[in-house]
């Protein structure tokens, strides 16, 4: 009977102690859905304690989201537990997460409840729509890259047919066969673009800060729209491991781009910085030189942000849409990482280049 009597005790004591322990975010909510705990891990996630939230209703964190009090209503009367992912809670532009929530029904002190566990999800989902994406990427180049091919082969008897047949026709018939070779050069060209970079990066170590620099100097030769450059550099980032020239041209594609999106008088930031545990392509990197590109221009269109570095993929009318797509794969071959955050007034564009461990 002691040791009966003894477990209830330190049942008691364990289950009194065990929210506050808990890495997951606990929420209660009483009868009326109004907040009467949290937790912890709760406090942290939300950023506001409880003593500030206390009472309020939960359509205060649940606005616009699938969790509405319909739904938690039909919760305490069924008891019947729900689950709901992907739920995107934001109380500003600067405080906002995706959780995964599961609501059941609980009882205090012989009164229904609800009790909310919350679980942010916003790495898990990023990793995996980032490794979604790179595979993505990796089936559509390849693809290009195919049909480049199958292409430019017939282009090159087209042209030579062509300069054969100039050869034994008057100089007015030779206008029609200077314009077959004019528009396979063209087409060359083109495929050429397509099939990207054939050459493998010639790797030494470099000042990431002279890359970037030279960047500017570029673009400061043909700044008609009067584009303020500005500098954002982190000094402590020690030499890099890439090839300096194509580095150099992935950074200036993404400017160029920027510089032909944004309207007269705006802005555009070179950021670096150092970024540590960083998830490249599904690996884990302890370090990485950070470079953004930052504009404050209209943003890029929403319809294409998942696809911004496929192939042929362009924002303009007159794009080609290849200028990220070289960027990406001159970033790839460095075993780093490109992606893109854009909303209007703020397109960012993130390098991630592995450092080595020294």
């Amino acid at each position: 009977m002691q040791n009966r009597q003894l477990i209830q005790e330190q049942k008691k004591v364990y289950q009194q102690a065990l929210a506050s322990q808990m890495v997951t975010a606990i929420i209660i909510l009483n009868q009326e859905l109004n907040i009467v705990y949290l937790n912890p891990s709760a406090e942290a996630l939300l950023n506001k304690s409880l003593t500030k939230l206390y009472n309020y209703p939960a359509d205060f964190i649940f606005a616009n989201t699938t969790i509405n009090s319909k739904r938690l209503k039909q919760l305490l009367a069924s008891g019947q537990e729900l689950t709901d992912s992907d739920i995107v809670i934001e109380f500003s532009e600067s405080h906002r997460f995706t959780a995964e929530i599961t609501a059941s029904s609980v009882e205090f002190e012989q009164q229904p409840h609800v009790l909310l566990e919350l679980k942010q999800i916003d790495q898990q989902k990023q990793i995996s729509l980032e490794v979604f994406q790179h595979q993505q990427w990796v089936a559509a180049r390849d693809l290009i890259k195919g049909l480049a091919h199958e292409i430019k082969n017939p282009l090159g008897g087209l042209r030579g047919a062509a300069q054969l047949l100039n050869r034994e026709l008057n100089t007015d018939q030779q206008e029609y066969t200077s314009m077959i070779i004019e528009q396979a050069d063209r087409l060359t060209n083109l495929v050429d673009r397509l099939l990207g970079p054939n050459q493998l990066p010639q790797i030494n170590q470099n000042n990431i800060h002279s890359v970037l620099e030279k960047v500017c100097q570029v673009v400061s030769f043909s700044n008609d729209k009067n584009i303020t450059l500005k500098r954002d550099y982190d000094p402590s980032i020690p030499l890099i491991e890439c090839d300096q020239e194509k580095i150099q041209q992935a950074v200036l594609n993404i400017v160029s781009n920027a510089i032909q999106a944004i309207e007269q008088n705006c802005t555009i930031t070179l950021k670096t910085r150092v970024a540590s545990n960083k998830t490249i392509n599904g690996k884990r990197v302890k370090l990485t030189a950070q470079i953004s590109i930052i504009d404050n221009g209209p943003g890029i269109p929403a319809q294409i942000q998942d696809t911004l570095f496929y192939p042929m993929v362009s924002g303009r009318s007159n794009g080609t849409g290849l200028g990220l797509s070289i960027s990406q794969t001159l970033v790839n071959q460095h075993q780093g990482k490109l992606s893109c955050h854009s909303r209007p007034g703020h397109t960012e564009f993130v390098i991630l280049l592995p450092l080595t461990q020294q």
